[in-house]
């Protein structure tokens, strides 16, 4: 084996494979030929890719490697580490976008000349996109030594499929493999602060201000908030860890068209802690968008006492977030919008009520908008967005602030109460932003026009009051003893039931589904000999051509996912893609009807068979696919068999924290088509009995709920 081989792991194998990490462990029990381990741990070994590679191959269980693997495995695998080998792959990424025939020069040399050569080219293309004080640095000669053949892989990659996918899709599978080094800000949520800052430019231009030409992230992280940011804009940035300040540096230049942007637009990224080392202490901007760091005790409280950004109070130093929030004022041009994500007790916090009171006073403090749970790590509890602009001179603080509270309007088709509301696969994307956007623009239309008398307040109250969603609240209303801005204390739901009128549509749709429940009901079980049947598994059929087994992902694709929760509740699709930015041989793998779905994880025995309202779904994470031959199997005959307890048992393994489901070891009998017809039809019909069992205990939830609800806030009389 080559000195400089890539080593993978049996996570790495098993994804090559297409099948589980119990299955590489059989494997390598099993098989005495199998590669023997070069590296790792004697819990977690390694093995060289090349040999792995040839195995799987002359085990037929493996036609090739896909390219996008070869390139992952070689980068995770990489001696520096991934983070410094993704920055390698970006620098020569950027060089073949904006240099190709330059590229192509430098790679017709060999290895070790390219690796002499590649410094210089990298060095330029890194100088005309961020200038000699960068946060990427050139890699010399012997850092590239090694990195030679992935780069050329990864220009491999962007040939089919564009510098911009290419990367992006390095840099989502560095994400995935460490899940708590980073702190992600969602793409639904990035473009919807975006969207918030433009919207409030869209505003300024209607008075007759400029619109927005410069944008900051003081804590850019991966840079999601300004890759969100559209039009003629100049970025910057600033993010305190080196390795993901160079990471984002190359993910916005790369989102970019070119090198020399003909919109007016500019790129600046700087590494350092913003708070304490902030690296543009004289640039004023047009909007701010940040995500930063929550309950961060060490944030400089000392050595800050007397910066002069503690315009409006200096913040206490259990109040990390109240010093962001006045960064970002800091550096804003007068009348620009800031956007910060804020965890909900900064909105009600003791030990910031003065700042709070400040920020209010004086009109800096626009609107706090709720948002749901799951919308952002941490995900379990419904964080915040702080809408700010800067005071100018002349300026007459706005009398309200803008309180708005999108739970209500993202949960599911389901309702609230129901075993699959919430999360962060459920949330209704479309729904938070109609509800977060269109409140805001009613806020802040004609905010220039306002009457000395407050009639101008009065009526955008009218147009931006929502019971229990939104409402323009009189700052005066919230300069108590605890200036608690948390939307939920000023804007009660309204009772769920929805008044009378609904209670009684939802008493009669559950009087129809009992009744069609009791219909459903299975006739008495009848006594049956035990007659052993000759078994099969699915992993022997699949490998007939009876059946495919696939697993789910989260590939590129417009179709809603459908998702674990929504498998364990019998619900619609209700997730949505989160990597449209994925190579094309990434792409979804789309539902069709008489495919069998079932979970992965939590050892309960659940199966779903796809009908014509859900075909055309994408499948989610944790969900394994069976698509039948209809020739050879009946698919409700299949899914009743795999919802035995004792299948599930034998074909379950047990890990630290969850059990999971091996789909290839669950058995069914062999029987003939017509057969598996008949069993079928009695699995059918259970199904539509459990639907409707689900379908009463939803509505009684509503219905019992809606009565209490009613009957305590007067919309009910008692009888």
């Amino acid at each position: 084996m080559p000195e400089s081989s890539t080593e993978v792991t049996a996570a790495g194998i098993a994804r090559l494979a297409g099948v589980g990490r119990a299955a590489v462990s059989n494997w390598r029990r099993r098989h005495a030929d199998f590669p023997k381990p070069v590296g790792g741990t004697e819990t977690s070994p390694s093995f060289a890719l090349p040999e792995v590679e040839q195995w799987l191959r002359e085990q037929g269980k493996l036609a090739e490697v896909p390219l996008r693997e070869r390139v992952w495995q070689q980068l995770s695998g990489h001696p520096a580490g991934a983070a410094t080998a993704l920055v390698h792959a970006g620098c020569a990424l950027l060089l073949v976008r904006d240099r190709p025939t330059a590229w192509l020069e430098i790679t017709a040399v060999s290895d070790a000349r390219m690796a002499r050569v590649l410094p210089g080219a990298l060095d330029d293309v890194l100088t005309v996109h961020f200038g000699p004080e960068r946060a990427v640095h050139t890699p010399d000669a012997t850092d590239l030594a090694p990195s030679v053949p992935l780069l050329r892989s990864a220009a491999e990659l962007a040939a089919g499929t564009g510098v911009r996918k290419a990367f992006e899709f390095l840099f989502g599978r560095q994400l995935d493999a460490n899940p708590r080094q980073y702190t992600l800000t969602p793409p639904d949520l990035a473009e919807l602060m975006a969207e918030l800052a433009e919207q409030d430019r869209a505003g300024g231009r209607r008075s007759g201000t400029q619109p927005a030409r410069a944008v900051l992230d003081p804590a850019a992280g991966t840079g999601a908030l300004l890759r969100a940011v559209s039009g003629p804009t100049a970025l910057y940035a600033q993010e305190a860890d080196p390795e993901l300040a160079a990471l984002t540096a190359l993910r916005l230049a790369l989102h970019s068209d070119g090198p020399a942007r003909t919109d007016g637009g500019a790129l600046t990224v700087r590494t350092g802690d913003s708070l304490r080392a902030d690296a543009f202490p004289r640039l004023t901007v047009d909007a701010v968008l940040c995500h930063p760091p929550f309950n961060e005790r060490n944030w400089g409280h000392d050595e800050l006492a007397y910066d002069p950004r503690w315009e409006y109070g200096f913040p206490a130093r259990t109040e990390s977030e109240l010093a962001w929030v006045q960064h970002a004022l800091a550096r804003l041009r007068d009348g620009g919008t800031a956007v910060l994500l804020m965890p909900p007790a900064a909105a009600s916090r003791r030990s910031g009520r003065r700042i709070r009171a400040d920020l209010l006073r004086r009109g800096a403090l626009r609107a706090v908008i709720a948002l749901p749970a799951g919308a952002a790590p941490p995900y379990g509890i419904p964080l915040h967005l702080w809408v700010l602009r800067k005071p100018g001179a002349g300026h007459r603080p706005v009398p309200e602030l803008l309180l708005v509270d999108t739970a209500e309007t993202a949960e599911p088709a389901t309702g609230p109460g129901s075993p699959a509301a919430g999360g962060r696969d459920r949330i209704d994307w479309t729904a938070v932003r109609s509800a977060a956007l269109g409140a805001w623009n009613a806020f802040t239309q004609d905010r220039g026009t306002e009457g000395g008398d407050g009639t101008e307040g009065k009526s955008r109250a009218v147009r931006v009051d929502r019971p229990g969603v939104s409402r323009a609240v009189p700052v005066i209303e919230l300069l108590d003893d605890d200036v608690d801005l948390a939307p939920a204390r000023h804007l009660p739901p309204p009772a769920s039931g929805g008044g009378a009128a609904e209670l009684i549509r939802v008493r009669e749709r559950l009087d129809d589904t009992l009744k069609l429940t009791a219909r459903l009901t299975p006739p008495p079980a009848a006594p049956s000999d035990l007659v052993r049947r000759p078994l099969t598994t699915v992993g022997e059929l699949a490998r007939a051509g009876a059946l495919q087994l696939r697993t789910g992902g989260s590939g590129s694709g417009a179709a809603p996912v459908l998702t674990e929760h929504d498998v364990l509740a019998g619900t619609a699709p209700s997730g949505s893609p989160t990597t449209p930015a994925a190579p094309p041989e990434d792409e979804a793998l789309l539902l069709e009807p008489g495919d069998v779905v079932v979970p992965v994880l939590g050892g309960g025995s659940v199966t779903r068979v796809i009908d014509d309202a859900t075909a055309g779904a994408a499948l989610g994470r944790n969900l394994q696919l069976l698509r039948p031959d209809p020739a050879a199997l009946d698919p409700w005959f299949l899914a009743g068999f795999l919802r035995g307890t004792a299948n599930n048992r034998q074909a379950s393994s047990y890990a630290s924290t969850a059990t999971r489901l091996d789909a290839r070891r669950l058995q069914l009998p062999r029987l003939p088509l017509a057969e598996q017809q008949r069993y079928g039809e009695q699995f059918r019909a259970l199904a539509a009995f459990e639907d409707a069992l689900r379908t009463a205990g939803r509505l009684g939830g509503r219905l019992v709920q809606g009565m209490y609800d009613g009957l305590t806030d007067g919309t009910v009389a008692p009888k």
